[in-house]
Formats: structure tokens, sequence, C-alpha cells
């Protein structure tokens, strides 16, 4: 048959396969391109129906990736930290709440830097939650904090929270060094220096009201 340029070539791949077995004996060249073997059938018996295909082996459950009973990460070794977590999760929210509470007392030129303290409190907060339900499987309930919080003068409440914020940098980092679960230290790490930072940022308001 006359073949065009809307015809499929067909190609015959033994001259480049005596060329290939000179240069590499035991390369494949052309994997893709040839024609998968079709397995010769059986005859089927008079009156027999053909048999149905068989479906692709399905692989185990505990054979696929991410499916491993004890994850290297969020896993067993983090458990050991769970009591840690629970402590920074009640820390950061009572942050939050002592932030809100600056925003209604601070002087106009803080009060954006402190919203902003708020929600990265808030932030750090939501994070460790998240690690803690990828740990357990269960979600961690805060407690629920009420009560009026005092501020008196605000140049002593800015030396205070620059101070707790810099305690906060140091926990985290001496904690994300001492677990042994890589993600949960190296998340430590990260709420660390965004402690540091929160810190500078008080430091830079207190400068301003001095």
């Amino acid at each position: 048959m006359e073949q065009t340029i809307h015809t499929p070539e067909t190609y015959d791949f033994r001259k480049y396969d005596q060329i290939w077995r000179r240069v590499a004996p035991n390369l494949e060249p052309y994997p893709d391109l040839r024609e998968p073997a079709v397995p010769a059938m059986a005859p089927l018996a008079s009156g027999a129906a053909p048999a149905a295909p068989q479906p692709a082996a399905v692989p185990a459950m505990e054979q696929l990736p991410g499916a491993e009973e004890n994850p290297c990460c969020m896993g067993t070794m983090a458990q050991e930290d769970l009591g840690v977590i629970e402590g920074f999760i009640e820390v950061e929210l009572s942050d939050r709440r002592t932030y809100q509470a600056f925003v209604r007392r601070a002087p106009a030129f803080a009060r954006g830097t402190l919203r902003d303290l708020a929600n990265a409190s808030g932030a750090a907060a939501r994070r460790l939650m998240t690690a803690y339900y990828l740990i357990t499987g269960n979600c961690y309930r805060p407690a629920v904090a009420s009560g009026r919080i005092p501020i008196d003068s605000w140049c002593p409440a800015l030396r205070e929270r620059y101070h707790v914020e810099a305690c906060n940098g140091m926990n985290y980092l001496r904690a994300g060094e001492e677990t042994t679960d890589p993600c949960l230290g190296r998340l430590l790490k990260e709420l660390g220096e965004e402690s540091y930072r929160q810190a500078d940022q008080l430091m830079a308001l207190l400068e301003r009201a001095l």
C-alpha cells in the first residue's frame, strides 16, 4: 500500500540495532517505539466465551508512599514533645490576647504594629495546633482564657513584652534542637526566629516611646 504523509511509517529497527550493538551492546535504544509483543492466544473451545481480562495488581496499602505506620516526620518521635507543643500553644494564645488588649490602650502610632503582633501570635498557635493534629490525629482544645488584662504604664509594658518574646525565641530554638523529629524541629526553629523578630518590633516601639 502506498504511504502518504498521513500514513504512519513502519520502521525496521533491525538495521539500527546492528549499529547500537557495536556502540552500546547493553542498551535498548528504542524502548518506547517498539510495538509491544502480543502473546499468542490459545484457541477457544467450541462455544466457550473469551476469558475476561485480569485487572492490574493493586499494591498493598502499606506499600504506598506516605502510608507508613510510623512516618519519619510528625510521628512517634514527635509524641515525646506533645507537652512542649501544648505549652507553646497556650503561650501564643495568651500573647495574642495581650496584644489585642494593648491595641485598645496604645498610642496611635503603635496600634498597627500591635495588631500585627496579635495576628502573628494567632498564626503561630494555629501552626502548632496543626502539628499537634499531624502527630496525634486529634484536635487540640486550648484552655478558654477570660478576664481583664491589666496594662499600667506604656513603657514598662513594652519592656515586659520584649523580654517575653525574646525568651519565647530562645525556648523555641532550644526545643527545636532537642527534638528528634526533623520536621517538628524545623517548625520550632522557624517560630523561634519569628519570636525574635517580634521582640525587635517591640524594641522599635519602645525606642519611639522613650
